[in-house]
C-alpha cells in the first residue's frame, strides 16, 4: 500500500511537472518555411535572394538601389529574434513596423531599421529610420558594450522587442537601443540588401536564419534593458539639428506662445498633458474660450512640421501670415489656414465657396486637398507639414503632398476674391506673419511642433 502511494505521488509530480514545462514554453512563430520564401516579397532594388536549408541569403547587384524582402504580413507589437551573417564590406539592417506606399517616393521602403554595421563605427543594433528622419538611436558612446560583441564574417543574434511606442535591442545577449517614438503603429518586417558603389564587388552576400516572432503575452517575456531610453517626442532629431530645424514648443512650458488675443498665454481652455498641447473641448464654437494662441515670432519663408490628433467631430487648424492685428473682434485670427478636422463628422466638410475647401489638410475655404490624402483614423497622430517659399506653399500630409499654390498669383487672388477673405485687403499676401493654433471649441491634440527658417 506505502509503495503503491509512493509511486501515485511520483507520478503525480512528473504528470504536473510536464503539464508545467508544456505550459511555459514560449509560443514562438517562424517567419521562415523549409526552403520556400512563401510569405515574403521583394521591394525596392534588384538584388537577389535565395533560400538553402533554412538560410536566407541576399546577394548585391550593381546599378540598384537597396532592396528588401518583406513580409506580406504586417505587424505591430511583437518580439523578434533571428541570426544573421555578414560581410565585413556591406552595410544592411532589418526593417520594422515599415511601409511602402504608392504615394511615398514611388513606393518607397520606409521605416524603423535595426541596423547591422561591421565598420569600424560598430553602431550594430542601432535605430534608423530608413527613407524618413534618418538615425534615431545611433551608437555614439564609444564605451557601449553593444560595440564590443559584434562578431566579423561569423553569426550574430538580434533580439528586437517593439512594443506600443517603445523599441529595444540586443546584439549577442547585450542592449544596444532603447528607443521611445511613436510614428509608425504597425508594418512589414524586411531583410535589407543595401545598394553598392561602382568600386564594390557584385554578389557580396548576407544571410539570416532562425527568424522567429512571439506576438502573444508580450509582457510575459519581454526583458529589461541596461540601454539608456531616447525620446523623440518634442526633441529634434541629429538630422534635424544639421539642417537648422527649431523647436517651436518645447513640449513643458508656454514659452513662445501667447493667446492672439492676449498679451500672455490664455488661463483656460488649453493644458499642456504628458508632452501634447490641448485645446480643450467648449461646444464647437469658434476662439470663444481660451480662443487662438500664436507664436511672438514672426516668420516669412519656412518649413513647418506639426503633429495633430482629432476627437470626433472636431475642428480646428494651422494657420500661418497671420497678423492679430487685422481682426481683434470676435472669431479666429485672420491668415492662411491649414485645415484639421474630423471629414466624416463635421459638417465644415460640405460647406465653402470652393467645393471640398474645408476638408482635412485644404487651404480652408480656398483650395481643395487631394482626396486621395492619407488621413489616419480618429484618435490617432497625423503629421502635417507646410512649406513656403518664394510664395510657392505646399501642404502635406502623412508624407504626402495634397496641394500647393503660389501666393498672389493670379488664381489665387481670383479664389481669394470669390471666398469670406475678400473683405480682408491684401489676405494671405503678409511678408511674415505669426503660426496660429486654433481654439474652435473642440478638443484637438498637437505636439513635435518644428520650424525651420528659409
Amino acid at each position: 500500500m506505502i509503495k503503491n502511494s509512493i509511486i501515485l505521488i511520483f507520478a503525480t509530480i512528473i504528470s504536473l511537472s510536464c503539464k508545467k514545462t508544456h505550459n511555459d514554453k514560449v509560443p514562438w512563430e517562424s517567419l521562415i518555411e523549409g526552403n520556400s520564401l512563401k510569405g515574403w516579397s521583394v521591394k525596392g532594388g534588384e538584388a537577389t535572394f535565395s533560400i538553402l536549408n533554412g538560410v536566407i541569403t541576399g546577394a548585391t547587384v550593381k546599378n540598384t538601389p537597396n532592396t528588401f524582402l518583406t513580409t506580406d504580413k504586417n505587424y505591430s507589437n511583437f518580439i523578434l529574434e533571428l541570426d544573421f551573417k555578414v560581410d565585413s564590406s556591406m552595410n544592411s539592417g532589418i526593417q520594422i513596423r515599415s511601409n511602402s506606399f504608392p504615394y511615398y517616393r514611388n513606393g518607397r521602403v520606409h521605416g524603423y531599421q535595426i541596423e547591422i554595421d561591421p565598420s569600424k563605427r560598430a553602431w550594430s543594433a542601432g535605430i534608423y529610420d530608413e527613407s524618413r528622419r534618418k538615425w534615431l538611436y545611433p551608437i555614439a558612446d564609444e564605451n557601449a558594450p553593444s560595440k564590443k560583441v559584434f562578431n566579423q564574417n561569423n553569426w550574430n543574434h538580434y533580439r528586437i522587442e517593439v512594443i506600443k511606442d517603445t523599441i529595444k535591442t540586443w546584439i549577442n545577449g547585450v542592449a544596444a537601443a532603447n528607443l521611445i517614438d511613436d510614428k509608425t503603429a504597425s508594418g512589414f518586417i524586411g531583410l535589407q540588401v543595401h545598394s553598392i558603389h561602382s568600386d564594390q564587388k557584385e554578389g557580396t552576400t548576407i544571410s539570416w536564419k532562425n527568424i522567429k516572432i512571439l506576438t502573444q503575452e508580450l509582457e510575459k517575456y519581454t526583458k529589461k534593458t541596461t540601454a539608456k531610453p531616447v525620446h523623440t517626442k518634442n526633441t529634434l532629431t541629429d538630422d534635424e539639428t544639421k539642417q537648422g530645424w527649431k523647436m517651436l514648443w518645447d513640449g513643458n512650458t508656454t514659452n513662445g506662445w501667447r493667446g492672439a488675443k492676449l498679451d500672455k498665454f490664455p488661463e483656460k481652455g488649453w493644458e499642456i498633458n504628458d508632452g501634447e498641447l490641448v485645446v480643450l473641448s467648449s461646444g464647437g464654437a469658434e476662439a470663444a474660450t481660451g480662443g487662438d494662441i500664436v507664436t511672438e515670432e514672426l516668420y516669412g519663408d519656412f518649413e513647418l512640421k506639426v503633429d495633430f490628433k482629432l476627437t470626433a467631430g472636431a475642428n480646428s487648424g494651422i494657420k500661418y501670415y497671420v497678423d492679430t492685428n487685422i481682426n481683434k473682434g470676435e472669431g479666429s485670427s485672420i491668415g492662411l489656414e491649414y485645415q484639421i478636422l474630423d471629414d466624416a463628422l463635421h459638417p465644415d466638410a460640405k460647406l465653402g465657396n470652393h467645393k471640398g475647401s474645408r476638408t482635412v489638410c485644404s487651404l480652408y475655404d480656398l483650395i481643395e486637398a487631394n482626396t486621395a490624402k492619407p488621413m489616419k483614423v480618429i484618435g490617432e497622430w497625423n503629421s502635417a507639414y507646410i512649406i513656403s517659399k518664394n510664395n510657392h506653399v505646399e501642404h502635406w500630409l502623412n508624407d504626402m503632398k495634397v496641394l500647393e499654390y503660389e501666393r498672389g498669383s493670379k488664381d489665387f487672388l481670383k479664389i481669394v476674391s470669390e471666398s469670406k477673405y475678400a473683405k480682408w485687403p491684401n489676405f494671405g499676401l503678409l511678408e511674415k506673419g505669426q503660426i496660429l493654433l486654433q481654439d474652435h471649441g473642440d478638443k484637438v491634440s498637437f505636439k513635435n511642433i518644428k520650424i525651420k527658417e528659409l
